[in-house]
């Protein structure tokens, strides 16, 4: 009984990690739209999703051992990031918009023609992982902020309890989403999809540009 009232504290600890892990993740955004986009052309899906998952297991432990502090007390490296990653989405969401008037072709028509390298897809993820203000927002400060009001062990539990949203959210969404192939079979999807990812980008990058500004 003593070991199991000792334990209950680390699983709690561990699942408000995952409950704030998942709703900062679960979202419509740059690098949730990339890793939808690889998983229905189902390219370098696997080294998608751990590219994914593995920088923000990064970015979580950084958060938890108290970078976060230290980058809001810099205000000159929130200013490179902000207009370093508005300047990488205003540019990845004018090539979804591209797309939209260019591309004719459905999932199996322009699976061949598609095909990336393995290099760029991890340049991509790295991008949209490491260059949205967002993201160190979510992970390193939100995160770990919140991870101060846990101590000792039960700190390092509500970290990988953060970790495991995010590494299930990333495969979910990957592989999950082989189950609308069917339906990007037809152009129009495509093009839809594309605009939807535009116009993600664009408000992002937008937001960031905005928030760059006193108010």
């Amino acid at each position: 009984m003593k070991q199991r009232g000792n334990m209950q504290p680390l699983f709690t600890a561990l699942v408000q990690g995952f409950l704030l892990g998942a709703s900062l993740i679960i979202a419509i955004g740059a690098q949730n739209a990339f890793v939808l986009r690889q998983g229905l052309k189902r390219q370098h899906v696997f080294i998608t999703a751990a590219l994914c998952t593995l920088c923000d297991i990064i970015l979580i432990l950084l958060g938890v051992g108290g970078l976060g502090t230290l980058i809001t007390s810099i205000p000159i490296l929130s200013m490179i990031a902000t207009w370093g990653g508005a300047a990488f989405l205003l540019f990845y969401g004018f090539r979804s918009f591209r797309s939209v008037f260019q591309n004719n072709e459905g999932l199996e028509m322009g699976k061949a023609a598609a095909v990336v390298r393995v290099r760029d897809t991890v340049l991509a993820v790295l991008a949209f992982s490491l260059l949205n203000p967002h993201v160190y927002l979510d992970t390193v400060v939100l995160i770990g902020s919140i991870s101060t009001h846990y101590q000792g062990i039960q700190r390092a539990w509500f970290a990988v309890g953060a970790m495991c949203a995010s590494l299930s959210w990333f495969f979910s969404l990957a592989y999950g989403a082989a189950w609308l192939a069917p339906l990007f079979r037809r152009p129009l999807a495509w093009k839809i999809l594309d605009g939807l990812i535009g116009c993600v980008m664009w408000g992002i990058a937008f937001s960031l540009i905005w928030s760059a500004f006193p108010h």
